[in-house]
């Protein structure tokens, strides 16, 4: 076995192959650009080596660079994690040439399968029903808007060597196609070195699913079930499930073995992904093969007691597997929820700076993983596991120059129901603050009815929040739980609040019996009593239970409601709480009967107009303006691109208008809110 690996990566990837091999008794180097030497992955390594700047193309991705770090450090064997140089057969060459183990796939697999026009021409060689497109390379947008033309709108506009929604635009129309080729052209190159770019039919209504497969260079390969990926946003995925609610045993053993031979027509040998569009009659099309470890791969892990991180490392030391496919049991139901620094309430932008609160809910085992990466047995009645792989921590920071992805948090139960809830509890229980993140929405969509009954497509975002995320509004019940604990706790508040001022003397001050509660445009007046275990809070005829140890300052609040526990993110706010809880974000204030009578009279504060001004919705680079001083302008007009996190974002003119100031050009870098250009 090695006794030393490189990981050539960063972030939670790069943590999470640290974990492994640490379990394995192999000692770790990490790389780090400038902007991550404090990262955690760097403090978790063995080794650590300075490889460049912070743009990924000055160090991450470059070669040279990553075989220097090699060779300082002796490193025997280099696992690529995803993305960067992962699939870049270039690099798994210049391994080879110094005799350093790739833990991944050969070459000629990688040369194959990881470029996704090969690998379609490949899966149609060998009979596999692959989508409608066209395979060849693409020379400008003209040619694009004639291959969608043939292929028939809407298509897919894709980078050839891409991944992660880099590089990948729908197009309804010719403009958009035109608009599209070039965007994708752009992403692929910043963010792969590799602009080729390809089209294939847009099925409408799908859902997307991903068989595992895991192959070794003795012949041996199998498939250790599948991965739900449909709840997707611009092409990346968000939330991910295994098993898929949707797939039948005969589906799933179809999928399976196609995967498998797939893999074996290269002489696969790996862990790797054979991506597949289903429609709603189980049919199912061949989209790609993924030659390396997916992001969503914890939830396989945890339905199959497989860690994939150790295989691919046995099987790039030459070990021929030890589990077949008897061996492969699907036990209960693992879902996973991406955490990204993006901005929900901002059209998902990307959000950057400092994480001044970081505190993931407690990681817990499920119980029934054993040794030798096998299950044993079922489950125990009740069994939640809790598990959380992420690359930050508390005062980190959330750079630019590098995918949004903050962590993956990851719930694992007996059932699906279960880990549903075992879900909700633990996006309750997550604290991010100093950016902002899409933890209300993932909340959100584990409560949609949709996402509950598992009928979801890959338009689900598109479809349910089609003017963009706006926050829950929670039905009176939930409101009743909110108001009932916030007025327990409020009441605990006061009392610290008469003892700490002093004004206490030799008897402690009456707090109030009768309150205000006022939240999401509702007004609930009740009536407090308590005990030394709780508080009863009556709204006229009903009554609701409050138990906690919530201490006034607390950002967390863990209660129960009439014995259902209630975890509630807790601010203070004048006259109450900033609440936030399954989505909803409220302002909770608790006033006097006389106060609430006061604040009635009190006049709104409206927000400034900024209808006139293009502000830029996120920290960025200016890519290009289209427009100039003088132009009238329609709706939907493309203005200027700004490009963050290696995404390019196109801002379009809301209404019809002409430009009267432009106050930025391609080069300048923004902050949010900056204003780019104004209006007449």
């Amino acid at each position: 076995m090695f006794d030393k690996i490189l990981i050539a990566n960063r972030g939670e990837i790069a943590c999470r192959v640290i974990k492994t091999a640490r379990k394995m008794g192999i000692s770790t180097v990490a790389i780090y650009s400038d902007a991550d030497r404090n990262a955690l992955h760097v403090k978790m390594a063995d080794e650590a080596v300075h490889i460049g700047p912070p743009p990924a193309n000055q160090s991450y991705i470059v070669i040279d660079k990553v075989m220097d770090a090699i060779r300082q450090t002796g490193a025997q064997a280099v696992h690529p994690g995803y993305g960067f140089l992962s699939e870049n057969a270039k690099f798994a060459e210049a391994l080879a040439a110094e005799n350093i183990a790739f833990v991944g796939p050969p070459v000629g697999a990688i040369e194959s399968m990881g470029d996704k026009i090969t690998s379609k021409k490949i899966a149609q060689e060998a009979n596999v029903s692959t989508v409608p497109g066209y395979m060849g390379l693409i020379e400008d947008a003209d040619e694009a808007v004639k291959i969608s033309n043939e292929i028939g709108y809407p298509v897919m506009i894709k980078a050839s060597a891409g991944g992660g929604g880099k590089g990948m635009r729908i197009a309804w129309n010719d403009d958009e196609a035109r608009e599209g080729f070039q965007s994708s052209k752009n992403e692929a190159a910043s963010s792969f070195g590799d602009d080729r770019i390809f089209i294939e039919k847009f099925i409408t209504q799908p859902r997307h699913i991903e068989i595992q497969v895991l192959c070794d260079a003795h012949g041996n390969g199998i498939y250790l079930g599948e991965r739900e990926c449909s709840i997707q946003r611009r092409q990346q995925k968000v939330v991910e499930e295994a098993p898929s609610p949707f797939l039948d045993e005969a589906t799933r053993k179809a999928m399976g073995e196609q995967a498998v031979a797939l893999a074996q027509a290269v002489d696969y040998a790996s862990a790797g992904t054979v991506e597949f569009i289903v429609d709603g009659d189980k049919n199912f099309y061949f989209l790609e093969m993924n030659t390396r470890l997916q992001v969503e791969h914890p939830v396989t892990e945890l339905i199959t007691g497989v860690d994939l991180v150790e295989q691919m490392i046995r099987v790039a030391n030459g070990e021929p597997l030890t589990i077949t496919q008897d061996d492969v049991k699907l036990n209960g139901w693992a879902i996973e929820n991406r955490l990204y620094a993006e901005d929900p309430y901002r059209g998902f932008l990307p959000s950057i700076g400092r994480l001044t609160r970081y505190r993931p809910p407690m990681e817990t085992a499920a119980g029934p993983l054993l040794d030798n990466d096998k299950w044993q047995g079922d489950a125990p009645a009740g069994a939640v596991a809790v598990r959380n792989d992420t690359g930050v921590f508390e005062g980190g920071e959330i750079s630019m120059y590098y995918d949004p992805m903050i962590a993956k948090l990851c719930t694992w139960a007996p059932t699906r129901d279960a880990a549903i809830e075992a879900m909700r509890d633990a996006l309750d229980g997550f604290e991010v603050e100093g950016i902002g993140h899409n933890l209300p929405f993932l909340s959100a969509v584990m409560d949609h009815p949709i996402f509950i009954k598992g009928d979801m497509t890959t338009a689900f975002i598109e479809e349910q929040y089609p003017e963009g995320f706006e926050g829950v509004e929670l039905a009176e019940p939930a409101l009743k739980r909110i108001a009932a604990a916030s007025a327990a706790m409020h009441r605990v508040a006061e009392i610290r609040r008469t003892r700490v001022s002093g004004r206490m003397g030799n008897h402690e001050r009456h707090v109030g019996e009768d309150w205000v509660v006022t939240l999401q445009g509702a007004e609930f007046p009740v009536t407090i009593s308590a005990d030394k275990s709780g508080s009863d809070v009556s709204f006229g005829d009903e009554t609701l239970r409050v138990e906690s140890d919530w201490t006034p300052g607390d950002a967390l609040a863990r209660l129960t409601v009439n014995g259902a526990p209630l975890v509630l993110k807790v601010g203070k706010i004048t006259q109450g709480f900033r609440i936030r809880s399954r989505g909803a974000d409220l302002k909770v204030h608790i006033r006097s009967p006389r106060q609430a009578e006061l604040a009635q009279l009190m006049p709104e504060k409206l927000p400034p107009d900024t209808s006139k001004l293009l502000l830029c919705p996120m920290p960025g680079l200016i890519v290009n303006v289209n427009v100039a001083v003088g132009d009238e302008i329609q709706e939907g007009q493309a203005l200027c691109t700004v490009e963050a996190m290696k995404m390019e974002n196109i801002l379009r003119a809301e209404k019809k208008g002409v430009v009267s100031k432009i106050n930025a050009a391609a080069g300048d870098s923004l902050a949010v809110d900056d204003v780019i250009m104004e209006f007449e």
